[in-house]
């Protein structure tokens, strides 16, 4: 009787371990992948992922968009309105006196764009709505010649469609994405530059298959504001 009442408790006793060790590794397994960040220099920078779906409300409007032949940007207008690569793009056309925010100004047409008659052209789309202080980094043009001689040199410009790995695979993305993180505003609708608006706009994660060329990242870094401290 005794042997039998102690088989029975050892089954029990195994029963209730199992159910607990299964109930525990269940929810463990409910909890969301953690991997804790270190202060580690080796470890990389992950830049900002909200920007890109920003604009991802306009994808299929994108998409189904005709192209206007007559009207396009390419990639050589793009870089001309640079003073260097990766830098911000002048204002090439009036501006009022006062420096004005842009919510009130730039944004009432760079927010999304569309064709402005007295250019001929199509109102490039700002990665970046939520700076208003636009003229903080973009100067208007104010002539054709420098002010000071110097040797400043503007850098290699990528050439588009010349840096996948292998042939047929996705291009990487050859600058930083600080302030670039919504990818449409660049890469879809007329405004685009022809040489680099993306044949597949509706695909809104577009650093699920393109990524960026780490050297670049490297080389750049994020910028972060220095706070002096009291203490």
């Amino acid at each position: 009787m005794r042997k039998r009442l102690g088989i029975i408790s050892l089954f029990i006793i195994l029963f209730v371990t199992f159910i607990v060790i299964w109930n525990y590794s269940y929810y463990q397994g409910q909890e969301e992948a953690y991997i804790p960040l270190t202060k580690d220099k080796s470890s990389p920078v992950i830049p900002l992922e909200k920007g890109v779906f920003t604009r991802a409300g306009y994808a299929l409007d994108y998409s189904n968009m005709p192209i206007d032949e007559n009207h396009q940007r390419s990639i050589n207008e793009y870089y001309n309105n640079r003073e260097f690569y990766g830098g911000p793009p002048s204002i090439p056309h009036e501006v009022q006196s006062e420096r004005s925010m842009g919510n009130n100004t730039c944004l009432k047409c760079h927010e999304n764009g569309g064709f402005v008659e007295k250019f001929q052209a199509y109102t490039p789309v700002t990665p970046h709505p939520e700076m208003v202080n636009c003229r903080q980094c973009h100067l208007p043009e104010k002539s054709n010649s420098l002010f000071v001689a110097n040797n400043f040199k503007k850098g290699t410009i990528p050439k588009a469609g010349t840096n996948n790995a292998l042939l047929g695979s996705p291009p990487i993305i050859p600058h930083q994405l600080q302030m670039r993180e919504n990818c449409l505003s660049c890469h879809a609708g007329p405004s685009a530059p022809k040489e680099i608006r993306v044949t597949h706009p509706e695909r809104i994660n577009c650093r699920q298959c393109h990524v960026p060329n780490n050297k670049v990242m490297e080389d750049i870094g994020s910028f972060l504001r220095k706070i002096k401290s009291n203490e």
